[in-house]
């Protein structure tokens, strides 16, 4: 038996486990608009429930490493799926039930961001930890999943709420948990192997943040989740309001487009990872997003404002599943601390990155500025990549990297 093959159960657990990431991160902006109309809530209070789903997985990230050291990787996976099928189950309980519309948002979004935190530092390294070859390949379809998670997310729910009517959204929620919960007993069985070898120590964080190239790359996926999740996150609304299209083909060429593309590209990516500069790879990657945010915001026609949302998961398909391989070839070592790390960054450019875009759009629609808000908002985001662009420059020319 190949060791694909072989192995090919534990690969299908951590698949699963980047699905459920990406439920937990692609469901609720679909509801955005419903939440605003139901319970009155603006831009900036979207926000910052979009700033406290990945602000609770960034504090999940940094205290993993302590966390996973004592509780060991299955019980930690495991863990992670019950807290993402608690947290899902109710969000389409809560904020009905509670006098207190928000905070019926917010527990929820606590519970599974605290979910999957877990599975964004867990699923990585064990897939690295497994014996195969070609790990660049193996790491971008990994995150490949996360993708196809969020297009099914995107397709399925937006055809739900259009025959079932936006009024039972709360049950959409409830159906995606059982996904984590059985997920959940796939890694209570699967072969789970350490990121780094038995008898090699694993680098100290405090190693990491010694070394000048680390934080190029800490900046790199800050930018990366940035880059990605500003687009994605508002990609709905954005359709919906400021194109004017109805909701069913607004999230169908808007986010699912983005999905779609994006799944490709790693898909792409995992076949010839290994065979590609990572360095140019990435270059090309953030030139092209900075393309599409431009093109979806100033475009004055909806379908190629459209086009420019799909554009843009083509173009940020690369960047974190990138970044992760590259610096898991530059510090083999690295181990749970590194890929915790990384998260820290990713995860912070993903709560940063579409707070600023909803915090700018409130400003502009209070203030006299004809523009409109949310395509200012989203234009302001193309920062992100133009940074990356920046930073991989000047990785380039550290010397003694050449992977």
């Amino acid at each position: 038996m190949s060791k694909t093959k072989k192995y090919m159960s534990t690969k299908i657990a951590c698949y699963t486990g980047y699905f459920v990431q990406a439920i937990i991160n692609n469901l609720a902006p679909l509801f955005y608009v419903i939440f605003q109309n139901e319970f009155e809530i603006n831009y900036t209070k979207i926000s910052w429930l979009i700033m406290l789903n990945f602000v609770t997985q960034l504090f999940v990230d940094i205290m993993s490493v302590k966390v996973i050291e004592k509780l060991g990787y299955r019980i930690s996976i495991v863990l992670a799926h019950v807290f993402s099928s608690l947290g899902l189950f109710l969000l389409g309980v809560l904020p009905r039930a509670m006098e207190n519309h928000y905070i019926g948002l917010v527990i929820p979004i606590i519970i599974y961001a605290t979910g999957s935190g877990l599975i964004e530092v867990l699923v990585s390294p064990i897939v690295e930890g497994l014996p195969l070859e070609n790990k660049s390949g193996e790491m971008s379809l990994l995150h490949s999943f996360y993708c196809w998670g969020q297009m099914s997310v995107v397709l399925f729910t937006t055809i739900a709420i259009k025959f079932a009517g936006s009024e039972n959204w709360v049950y959409a929620p409830m159906l995606w948990a059982i996904i984590p919960f059985i997920n959940m007993f796939m890694f209570m069985k699967v072969p789970i192997f350490p990121p780094v070898p038995e008898g090699e120590d694993e680098m100290k964080v405090s190693e990491l943040f010694r070394s000048g190239t680390f934080i190029l790359l800490a900046l790199l996926m800050l930018c990366a989740g940035a880059s990605e999740l500003a687009m994605s996150q508002w990609a709905s609304t954005f359709a919906e309001e400021s194109l004017g299209v109805d909701k069913l083909t607004g999230d169908l060429l808007g986010p699912c487009l983005f999905a779609l593309l994006m799944a490709s590209a790693r898909v792409v990516f995992g076949l010839v990872g290994d065979k590609v500069d990572v360095k140019k790879v990435l270059m090309f990657s953030a030139g092209l997003c900075v393309t599409a945010y431009l093109l979806s915001t100033l475009s004055k026609s909806p379908i190629v404002s459209l086009i420019g949302c799909g554009l843009c998961g083509l173009s940020v398909a690369t960047m974190w599943p990138g970044v992760f391989s590259f610096a898991a070839k530059i510090f083999p070592r690295g181990g749970t601390p590194l890929f915790a790390m990384l998260a820290v960054f990713g995860d912070f450019g993903c709560a940063f990155g579409p707070w600023l875009a909803g915090v700018v759009s409130d400003g502009v629609r209070a203030s006299t500025i004809t523009f409109d808000p949310l395509k200012f908002g989203l234009m302001i985001a193309v920062v992100f990549p133009i940074t990356m662009i920046i930073t991989i420059s000047v990785l380039s020319k550290k010397k003694n990297i050449d992977v």
